[in-house]
C-alpha cells in the first residue's frame, strides 16, 4: 500500500503546523488556534507523551478549510509540543496531494483529516481519522444528518478533552507498536 520510498520524500516536503496554518485565511487561522489555545493535555498524558521513546511521523492529510480538520488537528499539535523531539507533525493539503489522498478514501468518500503513523525510517504504521469515537459521539448526539461542522467555533471542553483523549491513545498505541518492534529494538539495542 504505503512504501518508505513514496513517503518519505512527502514527509519531508510537507509543512510542520504553523507552515500549513500559514496557507489559511486569517479567519481559518483564527479557528484553528482558538482550538489550539483550547486544547490541554491532562498532566497524565503530558507525563505518557514526554516518556515516550521512539521517534514518530505523522503526515496528516488536511483541508485548512475542513471544519472536522480545525477542530482535531490542532489536538495533533499539542500532542507534538508534550514531546518535540519524538513526535514530528507534517500536513499536507488533501486537493493538492490527491494521487494519496484518492487512495485512502473511507466509506466511499474523501475523509479528512487522516494520519499515517510512520516510524522513524518512515516505515508506515497505522491510519486514524476522520473522526475519532468521541468526535462522531458528539455529532451523533447534535445531528445524524450530512451536514459539516464548520469549525467557526470551538467544540465545548468535554467533546474536546474526550477527542484529544482519543488522539493520545492512537498516539500511544503507535509509540507501543513501535517500541515493541523486533526490528527498533534491535536497532537501538534495548
Amino acid at each position: 500500500m504505503f512504501t518508505t520510498q513514496s513517503l518519505q520524500p512527502r514527509f519531508t516536503a510537507a509543512p510542520a503546523y504553523d507552515g500549513y496554518l500559514a496557507t489559511g485565511t486569517p479567519e481559518q487561522q483564527r479557528r484553528w488556534a482558538q482550538v489550539l489555545d483550547a486544547a490541554k493535555l491532562t498532566p497524565a498524558q503530558e507525563v505518557l507523551i514526554a516518556g515516550f521513546v521512539r521517534e514518530m511521523n505523522i503526515l496528516v492529510i488536511s483541508g485548512i478549510w475542513c471544519g472536522d480538520c480545525v477542530q482535531q488537528i490542532p489536538l495533533l499539535r499539542r500532542i507534538e509540543q508534550a514531546n518535540p523531539t519524538r513526535i514530528h507533525l507534517r500536513i499536507i493539503d488533501r486537493d493538492e496531494h490527491r494521487d494519496l489522498s484518492s487512495q485512502l478514501r473511507l466509506n466511499g468518500g474523501d475523509r479528512i483529516p487522516l494520519a499515517l503513523f510512520l516510524s522513524e525510517d518512515m516505515e508506515f504504521c497505522g491510519l486514524f481519522g476522520d473522526r475519532t469515537l468521541n468526535r462522531y459521539r458528539a455529532l451523533a448526539a447534535r445531528q445524524l444528518g450530512p451536514a459539516c461542522p464548520t469549525g467557526v467555533a470551538a467544540p465545548d471542553q468535554g467533546e474536546l478533552a474526550a477527542t484529544l483523549a482519543d488522539w493520545v491513545c492512537e498516539f500511544e498505541r503507535i509509540q507501543l507498536m513501535l517500541r515493541l518492534s523486533a526490528r527498533l529494538r534491535q536497532r537501538h539495542t534495548d
